[in-house]
């Protein structure tokens, strides 16, 4: 006989997603009982896991593709400037966590690093100086340093400038507030402190096998104990999917109207990772390159400080590669089960609109390991083969969407899918991703508990944990300064300039 239990709130996924909402909905709902389930035998271990994303704190400082050219020469800075605002409400919360010790005080999850943009060449000059004019503009932006002087960007870079000719047309630009996030320590630290609240329960090992909406508007979820093989019949007034790669088929066991014409295309990772310590001492930035002309915004190159565990590390990538898993601890059978008569016309439509990418993903997956670092000599001349080593990252899956015009379309970034009722979300898609999880809750709670959080009650709870809520970083500069000098100071972020 299944063993039956109920919450008022299901999280599914062990991740940043889950976790960030579990603590934003506990705060609001203190009586509510909020059960987590995930499929692995640890927290944060898929695409949350330190190792399997750039960890770059997406905050817009030095990612290209957040600020593509327009068709007339000008910038597109719009993304940048929300996925940058989106981050500071990112360490707003962060910094409440810590102020309040449900993050303690001797954990540490997130350090200060450059962000730099660096291309060669006049065209990409031209297009980096007018990206940075555009942006430092806005107080978000202000302290974005440019430079054309060979001599000055090898003191940012050293590494990467010091066997370069210096004839060659190099530009960069700095921003010193830049962070290294360890989104699977700050995962673990949240659900760590979720265990502690009563009506909290989080269930390792467990994977959902159904989703089934009942007439009253709940749901019912069939769930399998991993390692019992025994079967729970669970029922949930509200269910978040937040399972990264695996949201989407968990999306299609609900058979909701609103998750028709959705696929997801998944696309694997892998890193170079840096083994000599005297190298990786030699670094310290993430510099960002431009993608080649026709690549995908995924192919951004970079050479990556990263801090994991309290040790140093340097990675550079990505490298691409296809898999049919959803996870990295998925099954092959992933992508041919998500085919079903609703999305096969989108998903081919958007692979005839997208050659390009297919053409770069066999590109990547055929290249030889010498070509594989001949791309990281680009960046880094005076690199030896010996002193690398090739590392899988994480899977993502990008959304494909029905399109009226199109037949379907590959979109980048996240969506947030819920039924009429608001009674179930889901989380698709990938990068930022985890920089602005976040702000991403809280469109899930504005999306689903639309009459409560404009009340006065949930307002003032959210300023408590996010003192800007409601309010724009982008334009008023006192705010974004005042709350910036906050956050930098309870996060421990203050750093020398170079």
């Amino acid at each position: 006989m299944d063993k039956k239990t109920h919450t008022d709130i299901t999280l599914i996924g062990a991740g940043i997603m889950s976790a960030t909402l579990g603590i934003l909905l506990k705060k609001l709902m203190p009586d509510a009982t909020i059960a987590i389930y995930e499929r692995l035998d640890k927290v944060g271990a898929e695409s949350s896991d330190a190792w399997n994303n750039a960890g770059t704190g997406h905050s817009a400082f030095c990612e290209l593709n957040y600020t593509p050219p327009r068709e007339d020469g000008t910038v597109d800075i719009s993304k940048a400037l929300k996925i940058s605002s989106s981050f500071e409400v990112s360490k707003q919360f962060w910094a409440y966590l810590k102020e309040t010790n449900a993050i303690p005080k001797n954990k540490s999850f997130i350090n200060d690093i450059p962000h730099i943009s660096m291309v060669w060449g006049q065209e990409n000059r031209d297009f980096l100086q007018k990206r940075y004019e555009a942006l430092v503009q806005y107080p978000i932006f202000e302290d974005m340093k440019y430079s054309e002087d060979f001599e000055e960007i090898s003191l940012w870079a050293p590494l990467m400038m010091r066997t370069r000719d210096h004839k060659e047309l190099v530009t960069a630009t700095l921003m010193d507030i830049g962070t290294d996030v360890n989104f699977g320590n700050i995962t673990r630290c949240m659900i760590e402190h979720l265990q502690t609240l009563d009506g909290v329960e989080v269930h390792l090992g467990h994977e959902i096998q159904d989703l089934t909406k009942q007439d009253d508007g709940s749901w019912k979820i069939d769930i399998e104990n991993l390692a019992t093989k025994e079967n729970l019949d669970h029922h949930s007034g509200f269910v978040f999917i937040g399972a990264g790669g695996g949201a989407l088929p968990l999306l299609e066991k609900t058979d909701l109207e609103e998750a028709k014409g959705y696929g997801g295309f998944p696309v694997s990772g892998q890193w170079l990772r840096c083994m000599n310590p005297e190298i990786i001492e030699q670094h310290q930035a993430k510099v960002y390159g431009k993608a080649a002309e026709g690549n995908p915004p995924m192919s951004v190159p970079h050479l990556d400080t990263r801090y994991i565990d309290g040790k140093k590390s340097l990675l550079f990538g990505p490298y691409a590669g296809f898999s049919t898993k959803f996870l990295k601890n998925g099954s092959y059978w992933d992508l041919p089960l998500s085919i079903e008569m609703h999305n096969i016309w989108p998903m081919l439509s958007a692979g005839i609109h997208n050659i390009g990418l297919t053409k770069y993903l066999i590109d990547q997956v055929m290249q030889s390991p010498e070509e594989r670092f001949a791309f990281l000599q680009k960046y880094y001349p005076d690199a030896k083969m010996d002193d690398w080593k090739l590392e899988i990252a994480g899977q993502r899956v990008q959304i494909i969407k029905k399109d009226e015009a199109e037949g379907g379309v590959l979109k980048f970034g996240t969506e947030i899918v819920s039924d009429k009722d608001c009674t179930l979300a889901a989380l698709l898609g990938a990068s930022p991703g985890a920089s602005t999880s976040v702000s991403i809750m809280l469109d899930v709670i504005e999306t689903c508990f639309p009459e409560k959080i404009k009340s006065e009650e949930w307002t003032q709870i959210i300023k408590t944990m996010i003192p800007t809520y409601g309010e724009s970083l982008i334009d008023n500069r006192e705010l974004c300064l005042k709350t910036r000098e906050r956050t930098t100071r309870i996060l421990k972020l203050e750093r020398e300039e170079v």
